[in-house]
């Protein structure tokens, strides 16, 4: 039987921030289909539950605590990745921080910076290896190709008032990656970036909680519902997958026609 263009099975994906929330339900979908999987995750506590529901599927995980605003620690964690997996596949660069919501007039430079440090600084600390990684394969003579997707937000597109730095930093995430397809074809790597809209995660807790909030927001949600960590599960796979070989450069929008309505 032909093995199915969605059958993940060999590949290694790394996802940073993928010990829970989004993270781990994009790590989740891809296990089911049965791909290895490399996690970073700051929480010791978090690293290990998350470890051990997704070798619950049956297939290979490392899993490593990675600050990936720390460039060092970024570049030993993939060296020691591949020196354990062999290879990566796909990199999914999650991993990022919410801003302390405020006037933008009032925005401290150290809060700009603290985000920056993560979502944009992080991103590219990851994405660069795992783009080296897939050039230096490519220069080998594999022509397996490779996966880079981004994590990016629908506030890069919908006017994010007092979260400035946040909705900068997930709009510099969306143009790096357009750039990143452009380049990185050539090696048979397809680049993709996300937009989430209101996801109900760890970091989104306190909002998804407040009734004001909740009742201002969810009427805005024509899906009238919450997105789910498992809401990204499919897009992973299919990311990941033979299936996309051909699309690059797009921004999934994944957020219940928020953003539309």
């Amino acid at each position: 039987m032909a093995r199915s263009s969605m059958d993940l099975s060999g590949k290694v994906a790394l996802v940073t921030g993928g010990n829970g929330g989004i993270g781990l339900g994009m790590a989740e979908g891809m296990a089911a289909a049965g791909c290895n999987l490399v996690i970073w995750g700051g929480n010791p506590d978090k690293n290990a539950a998350a470890e051990a529901k997704l070798k619950g599927y049956g297939h290979r995980v490392l899993v490593q605590k990675v600050d990936v605003a720390d460039e060092q620690q970024v570049e030993a964690a993939f060296a020691k990745a591949l020196q354990t997996m062999g290879r990566i596949d796909g990199c999914f660069a999650n991993a990022g921080v919410s801003q302390k919501r405020s006037p933008f007039h009032e925005l401290s430079t150290a809060e700009w910076r603290r985000v920056q440090s993560v979502n944009v600084d992080g991103a590219f600390f990851t994405l660069r290896a795992a783009a080296r990684h897939m050039v230096d394969r490519a220069k080998t003579g594999d022509t397996a190709g490779g996966r880079l997707v981004g994590m990016a937000s629908t506030a890069a597109v919908h006017g994010a008032a007092q979260a400035e730095s946040y909705a900068a930093s997930k709009g510099a995430m969306v143009a790096m990656m357009r750039a990143l397809a452009v380049e990185m074809a050539r090696y048979k790597v397809t680049a993709n970036s996300i937009l989430p809209g209101w996801i109900e995660t760890e970091m989104t807790a306190r909002g998804v909680a407040d009734p004001k909030f909740s009742g201002a927001v969810l009427p805005r949600i024509p899906a009238r519902r919450w997105g789910q960590p498992d809401d990204f599960a499919g897009i992973a796979v299919y990311l990941m997958s033979d299936a996309s070989q051909y699309h690059t450069g797009d921004s999934f929008v994944i957020d219940g026609a928020y953003t539309i309505f």
